[in-house]
Parts: structure tokens; sequence; C-alpha cells
């Protein structure tokens, strides 16, 4: 897998391994441009993300691994940020970074995708849940904040999938992803989810692919060993819906290359 740019620390505090045996994997697997898209900070949910003091400290830390590595594989620096009304901070959206990753994992002050509150969806109407979080997921596009979509389709991760057909769910969403030039990632960590697949479903792939949504690729790594774990798989699901290309970028500007 060539690009990979959605990866961990355990700045996070939920992530094991040193930076150096990550950006390794990467290097066994082949892959020429390795992000690490650590959670950025906000004052919410504070027990899974870095801190705003920390910021500094991780980012001299990549950029140290990418001056050590320079001569093996391209090290790029992003943060993955919680699109969450009235807790986005300018310090963020203003760092010095390769890119941003703009992910969904609260709806309201729920965490959906944590075990933790599984219990919730039992509450719950399954397709208003699915079209809330997709109704954030486009109103994450419209911000034009962000250059990635993370993990498009999160909201199945515990299998609880809706009535309603998906791509009449996220329709509008993939339109404002369109409109607003972002591109989505063929994230593998669904694989080692109960869903046991990619994010996002082929179904929402292919209206992606129809639309010219720009892909790139990422393992969601949260332990070294988990980088690039099921590249395989990913690869050639975006192969076989048609995608040619993929992309990474530098200084938020798109770079396309060919898978």
């Amino acid at each position: 897998m060539i690009v990979d740019l959605h990866n961990h620390t355990t700045l996070c505090n939920h992530a094991d391994g040193a930076i150096d045996e990550y950006i390794d994997e990467a290097i066994k697997n082949g892959t020429k441009y390795f992000g690490f898209s650590d959670h950025a900070p906000m004052d919410f949910d504070p027990k899974y993300r870095m801190s705003f003091e920390q910021m500094a400290q991780y980012e001299k830390d990549i950029l140290d691994a990418k001056n050590r590595y320079k001569d093996k594989i391209e090290i790029l620096l992003a943060y993955e940020v919680d699109y969450l009304k009235g807790y986005i901070d300018d310090r963020i959206l203003n760092s010095n970074v390769d890119y941003l990753i703009g992910s969904v994992h609260f709806l309201d002050s729920w965490g959906f995708d944590n075990p933790e509150f599984i219990g919730n969806y039992k509450n719950k109407n399954i397709d208003e849940i699915w079209q809330k979080y997709f109704n954030t997921i486009e109103d994450m596009a419209n911000s034009k904040l962000f250059d990635i979509v993370g993990h498009l389709d999160l909201i199945k991760v515990f299998k609880f999938m809706p009535n309603k057909d998906i791509t009449t769910i996220a329709k509008k969403a993939l339109l404002a992803i369109k409109k607003a030039d972002m591109s989505i990632e063929i994230n593998m960590a669904g694989f080692r989810k109960p869903i046991k697949e990619s994010y996002p479903a082929i179904p929402l792939l292919k209206i992606a692919y129809e639309l010219k949504i720009p892909i790139t690729f990422g393992s969601d790594a949260h332990t070294p060993k988990q980088v690039g774990l099921f590249s395989d798989e990913i690869v050639k699901i975006a192969k076989k819906i048609g995608y040619e290309e993929c992309c990474y970028y530098k200084n938020r500007k798109r770079i396309m290359i060919r898978i």
C-alpha cells in the first residue's frame, strides 16, 4: 500500500508502540508516504486524545522521525480532528501540518463508536441515528475545514444497520464532500471491528467513484502490528471499483499518484 495516512501514537492514550515501530512496519509494507494523524486535542473527552500542551511535543516527534527516515520513507504530519460543534479549536485548524482528517465520533455528547456506550443503541431509532450521523458528515464537509473524511460510515462499527438504504441516507453527505473538494479514506480498521469490513462500504465507495471523489488509504493503526494489516484487501477494493489513483497531502495540498 503506497499511501497510509491515518495512524496514531501513544499520546492519544489508547494506542501502543513507539513511533519508529510504526514507521518500520510501514517500510516493510512498501509504503512510500506514511502519515501520523493522531487525535487532536479538544476540551471534550480528554481521556482519548492528547492535550493542547502536548501538541508541540507531538509535532516535534513526528518531524524528528521525518528527518531520521528521510532516505527510506516520507513521513507526513497531521491531526485527526473531531467534528463537534463548539469544540473545534483554531489552534488545530491553524497548525502547520500536511493535512487534517475530519471525523465524526460523537452525536451530540454520545461517543457512538466507543464500546463503553454501546448500550445507548437500544434506546434509539436506528434509522434516525444513521441519518443524524450523515447529516453531521454533511455539515463537516460544508465547513470546508478539512482535507480528508475519516472512516466515512463509522456509524456501522457495531453492525447496527439501518432499515433504509445506506446510499439514500448518505447521498447528500457525499455530494457535500464532492463540493468541498475533499477526499475520503478507505480505512481498514473496520476489519478489526464487529462490522468486519472496511470503511466505507462498497455501495458508498461506488457513488464516490461516480462523483469523482478522490480516495486515500489509512490503517487507522493504534499498534504497530495494525499498520497495513488489511492493506491488500482495501487496495483490491479500490481497484475493483475503478480507482487507479489515490492521494496524499503536503502542506495542505493534494497530490495524486497511481495506486
